[in-house]
């Protein structure tokens, strides 16, 4: 089976967000007074194969505790749907 995958990545509550504290002082001279806690991260989109839905979750996983993410700063997200047959 084939996944389409998208995995999140961002800083952990607590570690500092120098670029979301950045837009967020900016956003009120824009006129969007109302947003807060503004968190930068980064986005991975990527399809990967696997004999099912779990064994797929389980190498996603292991892809962003050993490559993706800085464990120490950073959380992920990992969202999967089977892919579509075209």
């Amino acid at each position: 089976m084939q996944f389409d995958v998208l995995i999140e990545v961002r800083p952990r509550q607590g570690i500092s967000d120098p670029e979301g504290a950045t837009i967020e002082r900016s956003l009120p001279t824009l006129g969007y007074d109302g947003v807060t806690s503004v968190r930068v991260g980064k986005a991975i989109r990527c399809t990967i194969e696997a004999e099912d839905e779990a064994l797929a979750h389980a190498e996603l996983e292991d892809l962003c505790a050993r490559f993706l993410t800085n464990p120490v700063i950073e959380d992920a997200a990992i969202s999967m749907q089977p892919q579509v047959e075209r």
